[in-house]
């Protein structure tokens, strides 16, 4: 339905060390790769209720679903908190999107760069076309929002690879959808990225 305001799905890991942001220890260290993680993951649900209201946003946990972290965010901002079910990525994005009816959007929450304006640009998009999509540099995407289940668009794509955004435009394109893809964002992985990010967040 036109002007139907979407739900909003974030995945997020519990910020334990060893588990989480492992590709920025040699940086931060195995604690301080955590405590990044930690930060991201504030980050992006600041950014997410600056978007919606908190009965529009689900937080999605994953590794330990009891952590303080996720506790801390549900007193503050009041979202939905569920846990992630097993299976690869593409399981549970597919999970998080049919969970309510209507449109909906999940996002990851190690991207920094997907701001609340983004979000509101997103949902516009979304107003209009079948999908959305903000592709990432590393050939994954950082957010994905559909109006349905649409069978086989998760299916097949190799996760975990930089051909995760390539092999689901071509699912896309295949099942005869109508996609929207607003702006390439980027994601914090790497050491270089955590350092562009830092050097960012005065302007933010």
């Amino acid at each position: 339905m036109p002007g139907e305001t979407p739900q909003l799905h974030l995945l997020a890991k519990a910020p334990l060390p060893g588990q989480a942001k492992t590709r920025l220890a040699p940086l931060l260290g195995t604690e301080g790769a955590a405590d990044a993680h930690a930060q991201l993951v504030r980050h992006c649900v600041a950014n997410a209720c600056k978007t919606l209201a908190a009965d529009h946003i689900t937080l999605w946990t994953a590794l330990d679903h009891t952590h303080p972290l996720f506790s801390e965010l549900y007193e503050h901002f009041g979202m939905t908190l569920a846990q992630q079910p097993e299976g690869n990525l593409g399981v549970r994005i597919r999970h998080a999107l049919n969970s309510s009816s209507g449109p909906a959007m999940v996002m990851g929450s190690d991207c920094p760069s997907i701001t609340s304006d983004l979000i509101t640009a997103c949902m516009q998009q979304l107003s209009t076309h079948d999908v959305v999509m903000l592709p990432a540099e590393d050939g994954g995407y950082g957010l994905i929002g559909t109006h349905g289940d649409y069978p086989g668009l998760f299916e097949l794509i190799p996760w975990g690879s930089d051909r995760v955004l390539s092999a689901t435009r071509q699912r896309i394109e295949a099942l005869g959808l109508r996609a929207s893809y607003p702006t390439t964002v980027w994601d914090v992985d790497r050491p270089e990225d955590w350092q562009r990010w830092q050097a960012m967040k005065p302007l933010m």
